[in-house]
Parts: C-alpha cells; structure tokens; sequence
C-alpha cells in the first residue's frame, strides 16, 4: 500500500528471521516504520535505510494501559490520514495478543483509511516449540495484565494456558495470587522467556515462585499445565448431562423438578450441619451435594428447553452487578444499612421495570423458611421503612409483657397464640443483640445432644442406662458436663 492509509506489519516472536516475505519486501520500500515498542529482537535485523520510529514515550509518559492504547491508536490514525500513510510495526501476528489492532480496525470503520494486514508469525509457535507442546485440542491463551486485575480466573482449570505480557515481577506476583484462587500454590508450571531467540530460557517452577524468576521480561509467559480431570464446573456440567442421557443412570434419568424437592432441602440442610460442627472437609462434600441437585434441575431444564445453565449464571451475575452498584459504580454506601435500603430500591424499581405489580415488603420471604428465620427476616424488612424501636429497653419490656400474657392464658388455642407472640418477641430481641436466633438455637440444640449423651455414657459406665438415674443424678452429671465441654472449648481456643 502507498499513500494514505494503515498498513500492519507483524514482526514476529523474534529475531527478524522470522519475518515473512510479504513482511520484508513491504518493508524494504516503505521507508518509515513506527513501533509500538522499539524493544523486540527484530528490529535490530530491520532492512538498511529504514527509519524505526517507536510508541515508547507514551508507554513511559502515563500509567494506565487503557489510556496508553488509546493514544497509541489515535496517534496511528492521525499517521495514517497523511499523504505517505503510515506502517505500524507490531510483535508476532497482528491479531494474537495484540490489543491496538483490535481497536484500530474498529476506528478505521467508517473512516474512509484504507489498511493493510500482513500478517507474522505469532509467538505461540515458538512458545509450544519450547515447550515441546501441541496447543490442539484445547489451550487458553491469555493476558497477564487482565488476569492480575482478577480475583478469580476467567478460564477452567482443566485447561492448559499460556499467558502472555508477563513483563515484571509485580505483574507475576499479582498474576499468582489470581491463579491460587483455583490452583494449589505447589502447582508445576514453566515459564518460558525469550522463545524463538539464542536467548530461550525454559524454567520450571512452583506457581508461587514465578515472581521470583530472574529473567522475567518483555518477552516472557507462563505456561499454566491443566488440573487433573474434575476440577471445572464444566466437567460437573457433563456429567450430569451423561448421568441424564438415554443410556445414563435410571434413578438420575427418571428424576423431575418436583420429584428433587426432597432431594434440595435434605442437602441444604446438611450443608447448615457441616457449618455447626464447623468441619471444612463435611462442609466441602456437602457443598458439592448441594451443587449437584442445582446441576440436576439445571440440566432437566436444559432438556425441556425452559433455560439453559449459562442463563442461570448469566442472571445471577447481572443481577449481583446491579444489586451491587457501590462496589460496581460510583453509588456510594458506607454502611450496612445503606447497602441494605438501597438494595430494597433496586429490587423495586426492578419489580417496575419488569411490569410486575408492587408487592409488600414482607411478600418475598419463603413461607418455606423455617419459623424462626421467618421471624428474623419479618423483623429485619419492617426495620428498614423504619417499624422498629429506636432503643433495646422496650424490646426486652416486650418480651415481659408477652411472657405474662402468656401465663395468664386460660385457653389452649390462647396459649398457642400466646407462645407464637413470646417466641417472635424473643426473636426480635435476638435481633436486636445482632444474633441469628436459628443459628442460636441450632448451637442450643447441639450442646443438649452433646451433654445429654454425656449423661448416658456416664450411666453406661454405671451399668445403667438412662432412664433408670433419678433427676437429681442426671443434674450432676449435667452440671458435670457443662464444665467438661467448657474446659475442652478453653483448651481448643488456647491452641487456636
């Protein structure tokens, strides 16, 4: 291309020997080249009589990248609007791993520029030549810097990945700790500097030793091998869809949303056992049963073509986005209340938007809840329009005065009613002591259970079984327990 115009050059992954013929006879003729980055291995083996010419300045000149490419792509179109038109130099192949193109293409739409692509060698060939890989069937290739501003990965660990632009320290060590949130800290993996060049250096390492290489640089990345099989979300997806095919298992097959609802709340409530006995490895197992029946009725919706798995996910992210406008925009909430009302109103407006009539603010809660939660969340929404006590003194007044009603009852059907109003006041002031009185009385119930099997050991080792101890018997030995159970709670905080 002469004149106006953009034309492209990939320079490959590094010397210029691995320049294409199109590439050097383009250049030969051109007379100017502008770089996004002078330090590449190939521009030393540049044609004679070209003028090299770099974006450097800019990367050196300001410190946010989004800000640096778009200056480097303004700039490139400006070049191109003049007379001669412009060449712009860019490592390896121009649409691997190279952002500006992507963006100068979308510039020159509309624009009138004519551009040009001659494509280079990208420096994935000679990273999987290093690493004596083959990047089929199945490889991510992704960017250091877009990794690093992550907490979790965006791709599956049962993946294989190279991960480019791996310049600095800095960028390894925040790349590592995104990784660790799904790889183990111990995980192999390789870092691979200068491919292509007399320079390569190939280094195995742990992960959490990649910001500790020496040689890390412009031309260095790392290679991510995959965890073993089972370790992605869409491994779980297949195998529940193959549990379900025509020749899967016959109890998974023959399962329907409603035959499941057992199923659901058993699993619930054993993840609820695992957090009280505060074991992480039930807690991990029971998380997975719980997930597995979400992946059963995902999958039976899938099939009855009512809504895909990628639409659940999709929904619950957007909606967390927009329910979360202080952490995800500029919404300012400084406090848990203000989180919570501001919650409230998106909610409505939500309602509104979808053309659904108001609803109360106590609709929403699951008659399925237990009592208790029930009463919790009951509470806590008519706190938030402002139906609440502004001090604890007259709630526990409350308390009282529905315990003496409660004693006065004469009626069975007036002490129920009356029972209901001490358990929901007692309740309210749980609440107020920033309590959750189901997870109190669960822990209530699990130091009975603990004490009164306590009680029946000792009578065991009496040759007695329980029921043949006298009151005042079992007492002691309850009062025995207390301390028992309170001395082995001291000692387990003592060598927390």
């Amino acid at each position: 291309m002469t004149g106006r115009g953009i034309t492209i050059v990939g320079l490959g992954p590094a010397g210029a020997e691995y320049l294409t013929r199109e590439a050097w006879a383009h250049l030969e003729q051109c007379g100017e080249i502008w770089l996004r980055t002078k330090f590449h291995p190939a521009v030393a083996g540049l044609p004679e009589g070209l003028q090299v010419r770099s974006f450097d300045e800019i990367y050196d000149s300001r410190d946010d990248i989004g800000e640096v490419l778009e200056t480097i792509v303004q700039q490139v179109m400006e070049l191109g609007r003049r007379e001669q038109g412009v060449t712009y130099g860019v490592p390896g192949s121009p649409f691997v791993a190279e952002e500006t193109v992507s963006e100068i293409m979308k510039a020159v739409e509309g624009s009138g520029l004519p551009i040009r692509l001659i494509d280079g060698v990208s420096f994935i060939e000679p990273v999987c030549s290093a690493l004596g890989i083959d990047p089929h069937p199945q490889m991510v290739l992704a960017d250091a810097l877009h990794l690093a501003r992550l907490e979790v990965p965006s791709f599956p660990p049962t993946i294989p990945a190279i991960i480019s632009q791996l310049d600095s320290s800095f960028e390894a060590s925040e790349l590592k700790l995104t990784l660790m949130a799904n790889y183990p800290q111990e995980h192999p993996v390789m870092l691979v500097h200068n491919a292509g060049t007399s320079d390569e250096i190939v280094e195995k390492l742990a992960l959490y030793e990649i910001d500790q290489s020496v040689h890390l640089g412009m031309l260095s990345c790392l290679y991510l091998p995959p965890l073993g099989q089972g370790t992605s979300f869409e491994d779980f997806q297949q195998i529940i869809a193959r549990l379900r095919r025509y020749d899967g298992c016959p109890w998974d097959r023959e399962q329907t949303h409603l035959s499941l609802r057992p199923y659901l709340l058993e699993e619930a409530y054993e993840v609820l056992e695992a957090l009280d006995q505060e074991d992480s490895q039930h807690l991990r197992e029971e998380l997975g049963d719980l997930l597995l029946q979400i992946g059963l009725h995902a999958q039976i919706a899938t099939e009855d073509e009512d809504f895909l798995m990628s639409e659940v996910l999709q929904g619950i992210n957007a909606k967390l986005i927009r329910r979360h406008p202080h952490v995800f925009s500029d919404m300012d909430a400084d406090s848990v209340e203000k989180v919570l009302t501001n919650w409230e109103k998106i909610k409505a407006d939500e309602r509104k938007n979808n053309g659904e009539s108001q609803k109360g603010m106590l609709e929403g809660i699951p008659l399925s809840l237990p009592a208790l939660s029930q009463a919790n969340q009951i509470q806590r929404r008519a706190k938030r329009v402002g139906f609440d006590w502004q001090t604890i003194e007259p709630v526990i007044a409350k308390v009282h005065e529905e315990l003496g009603e409660l004693r006065d009852a004469q009626t069975g059907e007036e002490r129920q009613a009356e029972a209901g109003d001490v358990l929901f006041a007692v309740v309210n002031l749980v609440r107020w002591l920033k309590v959750d009185p189901e997870i109190a009385l669960r822990e209530t119930n699990l130091r009975f259970r603990k004490r009164f099997a306590y009680i029946e050991k000792q009578a065991a080792e009496q040759g007695k079984s329980v029921d043949q101890l006298s009151f005042e018997e079992m007492d002691q030995l309850w009062e025995a327990a207390k301390v028992t159970f309170k001395h082995e709670a001291n000692e387990d905080s003592g060598r927390g």
